[in-house]
């Protein structure tokens, strides 16, 4: 029997595994549990921090009156608590088994009760998403779950002002396709029991909610119908809108017409104040893309009701305010003046006079929520894709604290000792950093740099020379970094770029994490990845195509993607690779991966190449193949995940190959099926014949078996 064990991941310790259910998507149950490894084995592998310091953060509140007590929410890392002011961090959630994070509300008459909505509601291609929601009654020092593991993503959270068990959460589902469970939940037993009290259809969940501060039986929300695949992301569609409750929830009334926009909606952020119950502001993502549906006019961006929601007015068309709805769209309203209004979005700005004309400020960049204390207004914190700022002045001044919940998209490491560590953080700089310090003292912030590329993809350090690093960038930007100059430059494969441009207008179609990889046996020979592979064996001052189209190059997976709002970038280009290899043992056998779900490998150095997907067993179609490991020790035999949870399938696609493809075995029974469970990467020990490393989404798994 096949067995895998379970190891700490990020700071969760998982030695028991805990069969989860899936959230709206097909699974079977495992055919086998998982072992749990022994306690002694893992006493002396505890899970350390070392860098780099980052960035996002999807959720933000704070203690009312309590100018020392922060929440925040990582879009990958948890929550966290501060108890002076913003200065130190600790983190609390992570004995959670989830690490998206969505949303954080604490309740008006007890500050003690917390309530953590999980999976972010800012969307992009490369999200997480959540399993439910959760309560603590002590401040955060411990958390319960209370239900909702079918949400998905939860965008809002508002609890009564005098009942801290009477909670009403915005459930916008994981966006992969249809899903029933989405809308508005009500309870009013602290999460014991729920209840839908709207929903609209298995394609828009709820994404916004605002309570009236001055009257807790009105409610507006606010639906979103979005659809995310591998190859797109749209937004936008009639159940998009917004929604009024007058008794508490008990019933909604569609607000249509009286000034709101006529044509198409898609996602829509709300905002009201105690200063004045009659104020309400939505920021609504209206079409401004002719080849989404006809388009004559723009209809604007921000809109506002000064009579409780009855009549609208459209009061700014600036995209400014909403720049790409579907990864920021909030707008937040201060506490003591109904005129001042704030919009978080690729700026951050602020109106004094009601949503008719902004100034921008420098809170950060990429921002996404925002709270405003309600008894010191001048008080306010913003969480945004570089972390948090803090402002005590009313926004004059901010203080960014440094956070350690950086997102990197890959990982690597050099020979030398001790080792270094690769990789390109989400909305930063590439980074390398040391392994261990040698000073004693713990790894510091300075010790970490940049290596060229940007943001996303991969940094590889050359095996033979580690001075020498290639690094990834979105647009099909490559660089080479040589430490001893500290200087890198530009080898792209190809000097167009493509942003902006649908992926079926390119050339070259590069994703935003398109592979790089060093042969083992000539480290001058670098291959990367578009709908093709790339060689260069001069340090990339030139390039040879080595390879035809290894996807299935569907042109219906390479149109304009967005909907209302044209977004078309790296992360929505399909039909390309994904992963590219060559057998550490014998030259010439190179394997790739694409994101459309084949799998294709050459033996005689790219002269020809042979599809393979056929040979593999109850793989779905249309997978990413986000990983394949060459063996060291068989030239034969190499392993891959392959990752389809963008297809609403969250199961794990693990496979092995001891024949070059001919045939492949499915390595996934005994991983336990749950939102969770999409497998990324595999990994082959470096010393040990059959010791495997698997991660997926939440856990790392370890094989002494081979898998």
């Amino acid at each position: 029997m096949r067995t895998c064990h379970s190891l700490p991941y990020l700071q969760h310790v998982l030695s028991v595994i805990t069969v989860l259910s899936a959230i709206a998507f097909p699974w079977t149950p495992a055919a086998s549990q998982i072992t749990p490894l022994e306690s002694e084995l893992l006493a002396d592998l505890p899970y350390r921090h070392i860098g780099p310091v980052g960035n996002r953060v999807s959720a933000v509140t704070g203690v009312p009156g309590d100018a020392n007590t922060y929440f925040f929410g990582a879009a990958s890392g948890g929550v966290f608590r501060s108890n002076d002011g913003g200065h130190h961090w600790d983190p609390v959630f992570d004995n959670q088994n989830v690490a998206s994070i969505g949303s954080i509300a604490i309740a008006p008459s007890d500050a003690n009760v917390v309530w953590v909505g999980t999976g972010e509601a800012f969307i992009r291609s490369n999200v997480s998403i959540g399993n439910g929601i959760y309560r603590s009654t002590d401040g955060g020092d411990t958390w319960e779950a209370k239900g909702l593991e079918r949400s998905g993503r939860i965008g809002r959270i508002v609890i009564h002002p005098t009942n801290s068990d009477i909670v009403y959460a915005a459930v916008l589902g994981h966006l992969y396709g249809p899903q029933t469970e989405r809308g508005v939940y009500r309870t009013i037993d602290g999460g014991e029991t729920w209840e839908r009290v709207l929903f609209v259809s298995e394609d828009a969940g709820a994404v916004d909610l605002v309570m009236d501060p001055n009257n807790p039986r009105i409610l507006f929300t606010a639906t979103w119908e979005m659809l995310i695949r591998t190859w797109g992301r749209w937004s936008g569609g009639p159940g998009s809108g917004i929604y009024m409750s007058r008794d508490g929830g008990d019933t909604w009334e569609k607000l249509e017409g009286n000034g709101l926009p006529q044509g198409t909606l898609g996602k829509i952020g709300l905002a009201m104040t105690p200063a004045d119950s009659d104020r309400i502001y939505a920021l609504i993502e209206t079409n401004s893309n002719r080849t989404f549906e006809p388009l004559d006019e723009h209809e604007g961006v921000l809109w506002r009701s000064d009579d409780g929601g009855r009549r609208w007015s459209m009061v700014n068309g600036d995209h400014t305010l909403a720049q790409r709805p579907l990864y920021y769209t909030r707008v937040v309203t201060a506490p003591d003046d109904e005129d001042e209004v704030h919009f978080l979005s690729t700026r951050y700005s602020r109106s004094l006079n009601g949503g008719e004309s902004f100034m921008l400020g420098n809170a950060g960049g990429d921002n996404h929520d925002m709270w405003i204390d309600p008894l010191l207004p001048d008080r306010m914190i913003v969480g945004h894709d570089q972390g948090l700022s803090i402002s005590t002045d009313r926004g004059k001044n901010w203080w960014r604290p440094r956070l350690p919940i950086a997102q990197m998209y890959h990982v690597n490491t050099d020979n030398r000792i001790p080792y270094f560590v690769y990789g390109n953080r989400q909305d930063g700089a590439t980074q390398m950093g040391p392994s261990n310090s040698l000073t004693g003292g713990g790894i510091s912030i300075g010790e970490w740099q940049s290596v060229g590329g940007c943001e996303t993809g991969f940094s590889v350090p050359d095996p033979e020379d580690s001075n020498v690093v290639w690094s990834g960038c979105y647009d099909g930007i490559l660089s080479r970094y040589d430490h001893r100059t500290q200087l890198a430059r530009r080898v792209n494969v190809w000097p167009a770029n493509s942003e902006g441009w649908a992926a079926g207008e390119l050339r070259y179609r590069f994703q935003w994490t398109f592979p790089i990889h060093i042969s083992q046996h000539d480290h001058e020979r670098v291959y990367v990845g578009s709908q093709y592979v790339h060689v260069t064996t001069n340090g990339g001052q030139s390039w040879k195509v080595l390879s035809p189209d290894l996807t299935t190059n569907d042109k219906s997976l390479q149109e304009q993607t967005g909907g209302l709002t044209a977004d078309d970038a790296g992360p929505t280009y399909a039909a390309v690779l994904f992963a590219i290899t060559e057998s550490p043992l014998q030259e010439g056998v190179i394997w790739t991966g694409s994101n459309d779900g084949l799998v294709q490998v050459t033996r005689d150095g790219g002269l020809t190449w042979r599809d393979v997907t056929g040979n593999i067993p109850n793989l779905p179609p249309l997978g990413t193949v986000s990983n394949i490991e060459p063996s060291r020790y068989n030239a034969g035999t190499a392993y891959l995940t392959v990752d389809l949870h963008q297809l609403g399938d969250t199961n794990p696609y693990v496979y092995r190959t001891t024949n070059f493809g001919d045939s492949w075995t499915s390595l996934s029974r005994g991983i336990p099926r749950s939102v969770f469970s999409y497998a990324h990467v595999i990994r082959e020990d470096p010393v040990k014949p059959g010791l495997l490393y698997l991660g997926t989404e939440n856990t790392l798994y370890v094989s002494l078996d081979d898998g």
